[in-house]
């Protein structure tokens, strides 16, 4: 289906753009959201993961689960987030122990399996980054979801109990 990525409700009254949902769409869609955003009874680092890859598992779902954005549902994408970061920095210090070019009957080549490791390093940094993206662990994924403050418990006015609901 063509068209933009649903928003969920909170952002979208984050942004103060709620204008065109009523309280009975917004009341449906809170529902909605609620029953899909999932549990987060079961979050566990995957036995695959070595000791170091499972602390760090731990550490970031922890976060993540403090933002509410993570759920047990998620498990599998944070681990395979955490293999392939642990690879690409293991990749990248073996590639900075190795020469890019080689000498050959005087002339400086480039060296193939620089080259072919380094096309290897891309292509893992490029699945950490769509998996860093996908889990809101960068910045700008986070900006995307602008979760609103929520609101305070202090007593009503005259006007906000009669007009604030708007």
């Amino acid at each position: 289906m063509a068209g933009r990525n649903k928003q969920p409700l909170s952002v979208i009254q984050g942004k103060g753009r709620s204008n065109h949902i009523t309280k009975k769409e917004a009341k449906k869609r809170e529902e909605q959201e609620e029953a899909v955003r999932g549990y987060t009874d079961k979050i566990k680092a995957p036995s695959y993961l070595t000791k170091k890859q499972k602390e760090e598992f731990n550490q970031i779902s922890e976060e993540l689960v403090r933002l509410n954005i993570f759920s047990n549902l998620d498990v599998d994408g944070l681990a395979r987030y955490i293999d392939s970061r642990d690879q690409y920095i293991k990749l990248t210090k073996d590639i900075r122990t190795m020469k890019a070019t080689r000498k050959v009957e005087g002339h400086k080549l480039a060296s193939d399996d620089y080259a072919k490791l380094t096309r290897v390093r891309n292509l893992l940094f490029n699945e950490c980054k769509a998996a860093a993206s996908e889990l809101g662990l960068s910045i700008t994924s986070r900006l995307k979801l602008v979760i609103p403050k929520k609101e305070d418990d202090a007593p009503k006015s005259e006007f906000d109990k009669k007009f604030g609901d708007v």
